[in-house]
């Protein structure tokens, strides 16, 4: 015995207790959807045990053949009763067997274990494999099945169809939530989405759809299906795949046991299968459309994250220096007072300033830190007055270098509650996107002013104006779209930046159309006593 068979025995054996449970799944599974079968044989329009034999392929590969083989083969036995031991039986159910462990290796080649089949390209690949195999598959088993004399040859189409129904619907229906609740990944979202109060109502919306569907309109054929997809799209559409897989479960089994209660006939069945697929597989769709959207939004959030953190990190390398640059002075004068013997109360006042200054920039690189890390804002109270012309003051001498003539009018008496270093980097971009604008336009005098008014008792509106080229409908339809701004002369992704900081403050940034340039910024206007709660400015999305 080599010592790679070895192995291998020693990790068959270290997952027997898992293989031994699969086994009785699978054959309580298949004798649980053993519906209307062809001329005795295991040939029903609804067979979702496939589906967990395809996952545990999956997952496990060759380890997984032989206790697929063994299910495969005790489900038959079980299934059809004493009847079934033979070597007839055993034979085709283990050319079944065979034919599932190769599809699971073919979806093994494309599904990795941390895949959820939650996007829209592998969700497509998956299903052409699930339907292109199941009917080799179906082929293959009901040749079998002639060969060995079971499956008279005028049953061989419609055993062929059931069948292939049987399997492709089982398998497209039940796979994804066996699939999602064999990884922890997948078994995380589907327990948020269950403790989701949302997914109560949307099952309650099943159970009463299920009722119109077949208790109403059960005897008059399928013309109130179609209220099923009421439950699926509206739980992929809030919850998305996780939502889709859920929801398409449960009303799978209720439409199973409609079909039993209301003893519909095998034809019916097959048929209303293939409604329940085309339902799931919608199902499917919206949700992983939707998965696919929140993952864009992620990534959009992350890189406007990574572009603010860079707005911000200029603005805290202009706080940082005042504070670095006491810090320089104390220290020349610790040294001083060191080196002249002094060791009484004016080194420790010193020492104490040193303290101070590293303390205010510490709090400045920690503020940087939590902002790249969460987006959230570090709101106080600030006075707008003060925080304009903090702002405007470095500007000044910049506009007399330029021969830019920069006005600021009188800011009406206004109390913010913000994140003042956010709302820094917000007007800052706005007075350079200013300035870049009066260099570039030829007109004369070049001026800039800034003016802000009350919009009630609530409100203050600042408006930064300039006399440079001003926006065009069409260019300020495109201003605040990252695809463009990326692109946009000048301003790039300061905008969209900006934009997201003043909404996560309950404001609103945008630009004017005009002959020169308008901006305009609008914040609440806020109490002490109750400050307005704020939101991360870039929070991450439920998937």
């Amino acid at each position: 015995m080599t010592r790679d068979f070895k192995a291998a025995v020693i990790e068959w054996l270290s997952h027997l207790p898992l293989f031994v449970g699969f086994v009785g799944l699978y054959v309580a599974l298949d004798v649980a959807s053993f519906i209307h079968p062809l001329h005795g044989l295991n040939i029903t329009p609804w067979n979702p045990a496939p589906a967990l034999g395809l996952v545990l392929v999956i997952r496990y590969g060759r380890l997984a053949w032989l206790p697929l083989a063994i299910a495969v083969v005790l489900a038959e036995v079980t299934a059809r009763g004493p009847t079934a031991w033979s070597w007839e039986s055993v034979t085709a159910a283990l050319v079944l067997a065979a034919g599932y462990a190769v599809l699971g290796h073919v979806m093994s080649l494309r599904m990795t274990r941390d895949t959820l089949l939650d996007d829209r390209h592998s969700l497509a690949i998956w299903l052409l494999q699930v339907g292109i195999g199941s009917l080799l598959i179906s082929v293959a088993y009901l040749f079998s099945l002639s060969l060995v004399g079971l499956l008279p040859s005028s049953g061989w189409w419609t055993g062929l169809t059931r069948f292939w129904v049987g399997d492709g619907v089982g398998i497209s229906v039940m796979m994804p939530l066996m699939w999602w609740l064999s990884g922890e990944r997948g078994r995380k979202h589907l327990r948020r989405s269950v403790l989701n109060r949302e997914c109560v109502a949307y099952l309650l919306l099943g159970v009463g759809t299920l009722w119109l569907a077949f208790g109403v309109g059960g005897h008059s054929g399928f013309k109130l299906f179609y209220l099923l997809f009421l439950p699926i799209v509206w739980a992929a559409s809030r919850q998305g795949m996780a939502g889709a897989i859920v929801c398409a479960a449960v009303l799978q089994v209720g439409v199973i046991v409609a079909m039993r209660l209301l003893q519909y006939s095998a034809v019916s069945v097959a048929e209303l299968q293939i409604l329940a697929m085309a339902m799931a597989v919608v199902g499917f769709f919206v949700g992983a459309t939707v998965n696919e959207q929140r993952r864009i939004g992620a990534d959009l959030r992350h890189s406007l994250r990574l572009a603010a953190a860079g707005e911000m990190a200029g603005a805290l390398a202009h706080e940082l220096h005042q504070p670095l640059t006491a810090l320089t002075a104390y220290a020349n004068a610790c040294e001083q007072l060191l080196a002249g013997g002094e060791s009484g109360e004016q080194l420790q006042a010193a020492i104490r300033c040193v303290l101070r200054e590293s303390a205010k920039a510490s709090d400045v690189v920690r503020r940087l830190q939590d902002y790249f890390r969460t987006g959230a804002p570090q709101p106080e109270a600030v006075f707008l007055v003060d925080l304009v012309e903090s702002v405007i003051a470095p500007y000044q001498l910049r506009a007399e270098q330029v021969g830019v003539r920069l006005q600021l009018a009188p800011m009406p008496h206004a109390q913010l509650w913000i994140d003042r270093l956010q709302m820094e980097v917000v007007l800052r971009s706005l007075l350079a996107n200013a300035f870049d604008s009066v260099s570039a336009s030829p007109r004369q005098p070049r001026r800039i002013w800034v003016t802000a008014w009350k919009e009630g008792e609530e409100r203050v509106c600042l408006r930064i104006e300039d006399s440079g080229s001003g926006l065009t409908a069409e260019r300020a339809a495109r201003l605040f779209d990252p695809a463009e701004a990326a692109k946009a002369d000048g301003r790039g992704l300061g905008l969209v930046v900006s934009r997201a900081i003043v909404a996560t403050h309950g404001g609103k940034l945008w630009g004017e159309v005009a002959q020169h340039g308008v901006f305009k910024v609008e914040l609440p206007i806020s109490d002490l006593d109750t400050p307005p709660p704020t939101q991360p400015v870039f929070s991450e999305p439920e998937t």
